[in-house]
């Protein structure tokens, strides 16, 4: 097959991928204002879409970094990789969506092209030392919302403990549409990126751009699968997200969202790929601890954690198999 199809077939599942990351990651931006009826679901989704769209045009440093860093060159990656590589992680995401189980877009991406390359190109190709730090920033995220939720929220109790507790649901109900806004837009500026590297990737390696600088056109399609993908919904993950790790009041939703938000915000501008997921979870459960540790369903914790481990291999080994697939037939 000529190369210039081989680009198309990666543009294609690199929107693909955008567009189910979009339905698949919903729940992070919204399950929080969905749970504590601050906003009514479709009005939510829509406002998460918008701002999806805007956040995925803010910046393109991660998307750099994992078009960039993964791999040694862009010479050493030819197209049936990248399709190996997206083929594994749109497996991934989903096979989790349709069991309701809020795994890393991120990770599966990750895993997809290194089972992909390994393959491939063999093991010389990867980037160790740019993997390195793409994965202790995937590791490092959750457990920093954690701690950092768990701390905004003592912060957020001690402040506003002694109002009574209509008053405050009242208010911070309202206040959840400032932090429900800041978390679909920084959602965007990080995640739509990563669809964003993997097409520059392609076209790099394809010889179709000169350097590792995302086109415009690359930029908007992105953005706009990133949005139609969040406006599709994922109901399931938001049931997961937004009642079953723990039982949310408005001041919680705020303090997540708002926790979340600020630790991706500041992993886009260090260029860093973070797992939304991931962040938002440990906001969640850090935020729950802070009220009574008993009061995080610690189980459903448990099960995220297998998840997020298996990913990346599984991810990983799915890419494999479909890259050798393609020089079978």
């Amino acid at each position: 097959m000529p190369d210039y199809m081989l680009v198309y077939i990666v543009v294609f599942l690199a929107v693909a991928f955008d567009y189910i990351n979009g339905f698949h990651d919903t729940a992070n931006a919204i399950a929080t204002s969905v749970s504590t009826r601050a906003l009514k679901p479709q009005h939510a989704i829509f406002m998460a879409a918008g701002l999806n769209f805007l956040g995925a045009l803010f910046s393109t440093g991660v998307a750099k970094t994992i078009g960039g860093d993964i791999v040694k060159a862009a010479s050493l990656v030819n197209q049936e990789v990248i399709i190996a590589a997206l083929v594994g992680a749109i497996a991934w995401n989903l096979l989790t969506w349709w069991y309701g189980i809020p795994s890393s877009s991120s990770h599966a991406l990750i895993g997809g092209i290194m089972g992909a390359v390994i393959v491939g190109s063999g093991w010389e190709t990867l980037n160790y030392t740019g993997i390195e730090k793409i994965v202790l920033s995937l590791v490092l995220s959750p457990i920093i919302a954690l701690v950092s939720g768990y701390i905004i929220m003592v912060l957020l109790l001690w402040i506003f403990g002694r109002f009574a507790p209509m008053a405050l649901n009242s208010g911070f109900r309202r206040m959840q549409l400032l932090s429900a806004s800041l978390m679909a837009f920084s959602h965007g500026s990080n995640d739509a990126q990563k669809a964003m590297g993997i097409i520059t990737l392609a076209l790099l390696s394809a010889g179709q751009i000169p350097s590792l600088e995302v086109p415009t056109w690359v930029k908007l399609i992105c953005a706009t699968a990133m949005g139609m993908g969040t406006a599709a919904g994922g109901w399931k993950i938001i049931k997961t997200m937004g009642t079953k790790i723990f039982k949310l009041e408005p001041i919680n939703g705020f303090a997540a969202d708002l926790n979340s938000s600020l630790i991706i915000f500041s992993a886009t501008f260090l260029h860093l790929p973070v797992s939304t997921t991931h962040v938002v979870s440990g906001s969640i459960m850090g935020v729950g601890a802070a009220k009574r540790v008993k009061a995080v369903h610690w189980s459903v914790a448990q099960q995220m954690v297998y998840a997020w481990f298996l990913t990346i291999p599984l991810s990983g080994l799915t890419s494999a198999i479909v890259y050798k697939l393609l020089h079978i037939f």
